[in-house]
């Protein structure tokens, strides 16, 4: 999959999936902004990958701050002149008891899983709107496809970016812009290793191909959605989950 000529933003892409996503979209030939709201390792990770000769840098970006997401929308323009792909990777969770979340977890949850998203993809539209191009990709979860124990608020944001990727794309189809989704099963990045590890046991036990995914793994399936192989295809949730969701 070629994208040269092309120019892909990727939010959260300081580590883990987003990390990934940046990797892959550029070795796969596009020019890639990273952006994340850890500077530090925001602009670490884009030194990184321009030490491999990508085509990568970092402008800070925190998805829950409109204003924030202009400007990073904004100097993407100013370096690159435009924008072809959005991937929206950026989110958050914590594994906690429903009862125990408090009204501030819950805007987080929501804001940076839902909402974040959601301005982003706003915030680039326009242009592609003009152009008459684009690809949007939002990494949701297969928690909003199922639900998640011990994470309710989480998997309803989720299951909403998912509700919004399918309704976004019936609304901008007629723009040639395809708006896809990809939902990860437990995926071992820094998110997770952050749980306790019986925890993350039973997210192995419980996948049928008894493993973590790699980051990799869910960043090749963005790749596809913003690939010219997926040119014909809009609204749509892939699950890489080694099987966990088959059912659902």
């Amino acid at each position: 999959m070629n994208l040269q000529g092309k120019t892909a933003v990727v939010t959260g892409g300081a580590s883990g999936i987003g990390y990934a996503t940046a990797e892959t979209l550029a070795r796969a030939g596009a020019k890639v902004v990273i952006g994340d709201i850890d500077a530090a390792k925001g602009a670490a990770a884009a030194g990184l990958l321009a030490e491999q000769r990508l085509d990568v840098d970092f402008v800070r970006l925190d998805v829950t701050d409109i204003d924030s997401i202009h400007a990073f929308r904004d100097e993407a323009y100013r370096r690159h002149g435009q924008v072809d792909i959005v991937a929206n990777v950026a989110g958050w969770g914590k594994i906690q008891p429903f009862m125990e979340n408090t009204p501030d977890f819950w805007r987080k949850v929501i804001d940076l899983n839902l909402l974040g998203p959601v301005a982003v993809s706003q915030a680039f539209l326009q242009q592609m709107i003009e152009r008459g191009s684009g690809k949007i990709v939002t990494v949701s979860s297969d928690a909003g496809r199922v639900g998640s124990l011990g994470e309710t608020v989480y998997s309803g944001a989720k299951g909403g970016a998912i509700a919004f990727t399918k309704s976004l794309a019936r609304e901008v189809a007629r723009y040639n812009i395809n708006v896809n989704c990809v939902c990860p099963g437990p995926t071992d990045t820094p998110l997770l290793r952050a749980v306790p590890e019986k925890h993350q046991e039973a997210f192995v036990k419980a996948t049928p191909m008894r493993r973590l995914a790699k980051p990799s793994e869910l960043a090749d399936a963005v790749l596809f959605f913003a690939s010219e192989r997926a040119s014909f295809i809009t609204g749509q949730v892939i699950s890489v989950s080694g099987g966990l969701t088959l059912a659902g």
